[in-house]
């Protein structure tokens, strides 16, 4: 779940403000990318680390750690902040993901062009067809046998139907 702008605002201190600022998108997208990579890792840092503290936290109230001290109710702020240095990763990785698509098009547009004159500048690997039509490929003479018929059967077939039809119409 997203938070509001304002409750961004209050979560954060003055030092984390301008990142998350920059991180938002009429911003976001005015940025080059060595500085949204470079935003990307400080997110990145610091969700680490409240991840890392919330963790420590549970730890403590648990008994497992002697080091930090548990802290009532501790935990609610820092994953709130978590919730809001994610969320700004989420959006500078997918401004990220578009600027190095828009880069990745850019190369594969500039290489398909560049075979495209290679290939256009090259001979042709076959001469060209002519002006006139060709006739095409001509049909080979079969070599089988045609069937002879003996004289005697053409047309028996035929008579043998109208025998069957005039026997039926006999019947009445």
């Amino acid at each position: 779940m997203s938070l509001a702008f304002a409750t961004e605002l209050r979560l954060l201190s003055e030092d984390e403000l301008d990142p998350i600022c920059r991180s938002h998108f009429p911003l976001l997208d005015e940025l080059p990318r060595e500085a949204v990579q470079e935003l990307a890792r400080w997110l990145r840092a610091r969700r680490d680390r409240a991840r890392d503290l919330m963790a420590d936290h549970r730890r403590a109230k648990r008994g497992k750690s002697a080091a930090a001290m548990p802290i009532a109710d501790g935990d609610r702020g820092l994953a709130a902040k978590k919730q809001v240095f994610a969320a700004g990763l989420k959006r500078v990785n997918g401004r990220l993901d578009a600027l190095l698509a828009l880069e990745k098009r850019a190369r594969n547009t500039e290489r398909l062009r560049a075979a495209l004159a290679r290939r256009q500048a090259e001979a042709p690997h076959h001469p060209a067809a002519g002006h006139g039509a060709h006739r095409g490929t001509r049909p080979k003479p079969s070599r089988k046998p045609r069937p002879t018929i003996h004289a005697a059967r053409i047309g028996s077939v035929s008579q043998a139907g109208r025998n069957a039809q005039a026997r039926r119409d006999a019947r009445g």
